[in-house]
């Protein structure tokens, strides 16, 4: 048996001791960047092998946050994408504004940096005073960095330019105060903000949402689990709601994607199909 096959054997026993022991099941992640970031985290942690990174996950219980981060790779930035956002600002929010209640699901909202962004444009736009966004995420470390509102000062001038490009009508710098190499968001920011704890492969509906985000998150997933999610995210939004995705995601091979109607293929926006759309030749 050669190494490449011990390597398969010894992921595919600490993805079992992984759901036996803390319940998150990774399965239906795509096996080869599993593979290589579970082999990362071995590297991080100093561990000879793979099973010796097994054996101290499944004894050391403090360790749990640190291997969900590697396993999930919480990483975002402001306003990433900002045509994306400009068509939200422009096309999708005036869409929306005449709910009289708008529900946002930020599902994968890592560290939060597109949480705030939303919340800065919802607040120019008019909407935030009548918007709840539900930020969610898979590692409960995120979260707390997500709720912090903190970042490194080092981002802030790609940021600016991010949401300079996204059609962004003040100065980013009037949303966040600046001490000791970091930038801090207002925090009124967060007023209408939920974060909590979801678990994409293994929980049901979050909320009722208008528009769902989620974001270079799939990209992770098998194909039976990205047509699962899309599953939920169809059975979470409203009739006429929006979905966004990652620019590198795509539907084409997930059954339930017939629900999902593209809005702007390009931005990867969709938009929930009623149902005689849906049986529409």
């Amino acid at each position: 048996m050669d190494a490449k096959e011990l390597d398969d054997i010894e992921v595919a026993l600490f993805i079992q001791a992984m759901q036996r022991r803390h319940g998150y099941d990774f399965s239906q992640y795509a096996p080869a960047s599993l593979k290589r970031r579970v082999q990362q985290l071995a590297d991080q942690l100093q561990c000879r092998t793979i099973s010796g990174l097994t054996e101290r996950m499944l004894h050391e219980p403090p360790l749990l946050p640190r291997v969900l981060d590697g396993l999930t790779v919480p990483a975002s930035d402001m306003f990433r994408d900002p045509g994306l956002f400009r068509s939200l600002r422009e096309q999708v929010l005036p869409m929306l504004a005449s709910y009289p209640q708008i529900n946002i699901w930020q599902a994968g909202c890592a560290h939060g940096q597109e949480v705030y962004s939303l919340a800065i444009l919802l607040e120019e736009t008019g909407l935030y005073e009548r918007t709840q966004i539900f930020a969610t995420d898979l590692s409960e470390r995120a979260l707390r960095q997500a709720e912090e509102g903190i970042y490194p000062a080092r981002e802030a001038q790609q940021w600016s330019r991010n949401y300079q490009a996204s059609g962004g009508t003040c100065s980013l710098a009037d949303y966040y105060s600046a001490r000791y190499n970091l930038i801090k968001l207002d925090q009124r920011l967060r007023r209408n903000v939920t974060f909590a704890q979801h678990n994409l492969v293994s929980d049901g509906v979050f909320c009722e949402a208008h528009l769902i985000l989620c974001r270079n998150v799939m990209i992770y997933f098998s194909n039976v689990l990205q047509d699962r999610v899309l599953a939920l995210f169809r059975d979470s939004l409203v009739r006429g709601g929006f979905l966004c995705l990652g620019l590198r995601e795509s539907l084409d091979y997930a059954a339930n994607a017939a629900s999902l109607a593209p809005f702007d293929e390009r931005l990867r926006i969709f938009r929930l199909a009623s149902q005689a759309e849906r049986k529409a030749p």
